[in-house]
């Protein structure tokens, strides 16, 4: 039996789905959202909007600061936006339509990157799944009162 390398967190929104995908999908807004505290900023040759293998970096900080690159490897307008990183783990968000709103789930899967267990020894799964729940809340901060902590 293969091992499920996944977690997902799942949360209601009370907003529209596509402007919660129109968020997602603006690279300038994830370091608003981001729930780590990892993600600093954009880099300069990101899209202003991701789409199907749009490739965006981002300015990142785990103790040091680093950049990283990544590649939009999922996308479905309004519904699905995935992008993998060098590593070859990927970020999935997904959205559909519930009563009350939309429901947003983040999924770090990390079944095809290159050090599964370095990923799963170095607890990257329990972290990220603690930050997800956080950019979810962030997320929602931010479509029902259009700001986070001070940023729009």
């Amino acid at each position: 039996m293969r091992k499920r390398r996944q977690v997902s967190t799942s949360r209601v929104i009370a907003a529209d789905r596509q402007a919660i995908f129109d968020v997602l999908a603006d690279p300038a807004m994830h370091p608003v959202i981001d729930g780590s505290g990892t993600v600093r900023g954009t880099r300069d040759q990101a899209p202003a909007r991701l789409a199907e293998g749009a490739t965006f970096g981002m300015d990142m900080q785990v103790g040091t600061s680093y950049r990283i690159t990544n590649t939009v490897v999922e996308f479905a307008e309004g519904e699905r936006l995935a992008w993998r990183h060098f590593h070859g783990h990927v970020w999935r968000y997904e959205l559909r339509d519930v009563e009350g709103g939309t429901e947003v789930t983040e999924t770090f899967d990390w079944s095809r990157a290159r050090s599964r267990l370095g990923l799963e020894l170095a607890g990257y799964p329990r972290r990220n799944l603690r930050a997800m729940r956080a950019t979810l809340e962030r997320l929602e901060q931010l479509m029902v009162t259009g700001t986070v902590d001070g940023r729009t």
